[in-house]
């Protein structure tokens, strides 16, 4: 799922190397097994994402997350190490970094799940929880990703996943803070994805849509549609790690969420005919 620790040691120029000229380089499968980060682990996705590479068997885990006792429990079940952290606060995720490294020796794999929401309306939105949603959702996940890359560069492998949403993809109305801190966060991805070329480490970002975790509840408002319905954290957590393995860039749960995706990059005019018409 994760690439195999690479044999080679450390270096001190951790900068991508570019590929032959004319040759396309990917990152190249990860083998399964092999050492990982999880942060958002107390619950909901990242606990289901630390669940599944357990079962799978062969994971070295260290967890992150807020919820001490959530998180401890989590990493109990999973045979893990909970380091609790709030990575808002300055160089969380340069210390989380340092602290995995030393239990692990090495990082093949990271998955960015740590995240909070919000719903109603922009103008009634308190500006505490504006820097809370940009905070965690967008910038303590950049200073984390910043903080680990250069080990796996280094390394040669490694694999990147970054939990977005559909809400990212398309907007979402009553969520636009969260909406453009995923939104963001998917660009943040492309980006990275281009500048580790030929390097040997992948960039994942995997777009839920609705998902059943206490997550809504969490954010002040329940979800109340009748469509589209709520997927289980398993069926994400499968698909964090599909996009693991096989090195995929980009995956949508479930996957017919691709279809609004396309038609407001291709039409954004009729999308937002529609998208005001059935929300």
């Amino acid at each position: 799922m994760s690439q195999a620790p690479s044999p080679a040691g450390p270096s001190n120029d951790t900068r991508p190397v570019p590929a032959p000229a004319g040759q396309a380089v990917t990152a190249p499968r990860p083998a399964r097994g092999g050492t990982a980060l999880v942060t958002g682990a107390s619950s909901g996705i990242g606990a289901a994402v630390a669940r599944r590479l357990a079962t799978e068997g062969g994971w070295r885990l260290v967890l992150n997350g807020r919820d001490v006792t959530r998180l401890e429990q989590a990493a109990a079940q999973s045979g893990a190490l909970a380091l609790p952290a709030d990575l808002t606060r300055p160089g969380a995720g340069r210390r989380l970094t340092a602290l995995a490294l030393d239990h692990l020796g090495g990082l093949d794999l990271l998955v960015a799940g740590a995240g909070v929401g919000w719903a109603g309306e922009f103008t009634g939105m308190p500006a505490a929880r504006i820097d809370e949603i940009v905070g965690l959702d967008l910038l303590a996940t950049v200073h984390l990703v910043r903080a680990v890359l250069p080990h796996m560069v280094a390394a040669g492998s490694g694999r990147v996943v970054l939990i977005g949403s559909l809400a990212g993809s398309v907007g979402v109305r009553g969520e636009a803070v969260y909406s453009a801190a995923k939104a963001a966060l998917a660009t943040f991805a492309d980006c990275l994805r281009y500048e580790l070329r030929g390097t040997g480490v992948g960039v994942s970002h995997v777009v839920p849509g609705v998902v059943d975790t206490p997550f809504f509840d969490r954010r002040g408002t329940p979800y109340a549609r009748s469509w589209p319905r709520p997927v289980s954290v398993e069926r994400v957590a499968d698909a964090v790690c599909a996009a693991a393995l096989h090195g995929r860039d980009e995956v949508y749960v479930p996957g017919w969420l691709r279809l609004p995706a396309r038609v407001r990059g291709a039409a954004p005019g009729l999308y937002r005919l529609l998208a005001a018409r059935f929300g």
